[in-house]
């Protein structure tokens, strides 16, 4: 599959942040603060799919 580079980009992004909000939740483990992030988390990779999916739908390299 050939992408762009804003694909790519958005993509990095929104993985360094759920990598992030992992790292959090492993770090404070069984506090309110761990389980918020690693809800967080979960929501910001459905998000990166449907703005990826806006993305290949759009972008003509892409698509």
């Amino acid at each position: 599959m050939k992408t762009c580079e804003r694909f790519a980009r958005i993509k990095s992004g929104y993985e360094r942040d759920i990598t992030y909000l992992r790292n959090h939740s492993q770090r404070s483990a069984r506090t309110k603060a761990a389980k918020t992030s690693a809800a967080n988390a979960l929501d910001l990779k459905s998000r990166m799919a449907r703005a990826l999916d806006r993305h290949f739908e759009a972008c003509p390299i892409c698509g």
